[in-house]
C-alpha cells in the first residue's frame, strides 16, 4: 500500500514513517502545502495522512484538489485542531476520517488498514477472488487453501493487482507504487519484470489459473472473468 503523509512536524513525521515502513508501507511524505500539492497532483496513492495547519498553506485545500482530480485515495485527516467545525468541514469535503492528535501508531495502522478495506474490498476482512484469497491483517496469502509464500514486495504486487483487476497498470505506475519515491532511482524495469516473474510461478504452482498478462508495450493486466 502507497502512502502519502502529509505533516509539518519533523518528529512526528519521522516517527509515522518509520512505524508504517516497518508495517511494510511504502510511505512518500511533504512537509509543507507546496510539496504536499505537489505530490498529490502527479502521483496516486492508497491513502492520504493530511495535517490541517501546514506551513505555506491549508491541509483542507489538499483534499480538495484531491476531490477535484477524482482521486481515489482514502483521506484520514491527522491534525491537532480539534475543533468540532474543522471535523466537519475536512469530512463534508470528502475525508473519511479524522485521528486528532496525539494518537497511538497503532490505532493509526488500524484506521488505515480498515479504510483500504473498504475503499476496495468493501469491509471485508479476507480478500477472496475466484480461487485466491488473502487476508491483509496477517499478510497471508492462499489458493485453493495452500498457502503461498511470497517476498514483501510479491506480496504488494499481488495486493495491487487484485486491487486494479481487469486494468492496464503500466509499468511506470507499477514502480511507483512499490517503490515510492525510489523509483526514479531503479534501472528500467528488469526488478518489476522479476517480480512479476517470481509472483506468476508461485501462484501458477499452487494451480491458480494465469491471470497476469502482459500488455506489449505498456505494462500488465491481472485479467479476471
Amino acid at each position: 500500500m502507497k502512502i502519502l503523509l502529509i505533516e509539518d512536524e519533523p518528529e512526528l513525521r519521522k516517527s509515522i514513517k518509520e512505524f508504517l515502513y516497518q508495517e511494510g508501507y511504502v510511505v512518500e511524505s511533504a512537509n509543507d502545502f507546496a510539496k504536499a500539492s505537489e505530490k498529490a497532483g502527479i502521483y496516486d496513492y492508497d491513502c492520504v495522512l493530511v495535517d490541517i495547519t501546514l506551513p505555506k498553506g491549508n491541509g483542507l485545500d489538499i483534499i480538495r484538489q484531491l476531490k477535484k482530480a477524482n482521486s481515489k485515495a482514502g483521506i484520514i485527516i491527522i491534525s491537532a485542531k480539534n475543533s468540532v467545525d474543522d471535523k466537519i468541514e475536512g469530512l463534508d469535503l470528502g475525508a473519511d476520517d479524522y485521528l486528532p492528535k496525539p494518537f497511538n501508531l497503532a490505532e493509526l495502522n488500524a484506521r488505515i488498514k480498515a479504510l483500504f478495506r473498504r475503499k476496495n474490498f468493501d469491509g471485508n476482512k479476507a480478500i477472496v477472488l475466484n480461487e485466491i484469497s488473502i487476508i491483509p491483517e496477517e499478510r497471508k496469502v492462499t489458493v485453493k487453501d495452500q498457502e503461498v509464500i511470497l517476498t514483501a514486495k510479491e506480496y504488494e504486487l499481488l495486493l495491487y493487482f487484485v486491487s486494479n483487476k481487469n486494468r492496464v497498470l503500466s509499468k511506470n505506475s507499477i514502480a511507483e507504487h512499490l517503490w515510492g519515491d525510489d523509483a526514479d532511482q531503479i534501472d528500467g524495469h528488469d526488478f518489476i519484470y522479476t517480480h512479476i516473474k517470481n509472483l506468476r510461478k508461485k501462484l501458477l504452482e499452487k494451480g491458480c489459473a494465469d491471470y497476469l498478462q502482459t500488455v506489449y508495450g505498456i505494462g500488465y493486466n491481472f485479467k479476471v472473468n
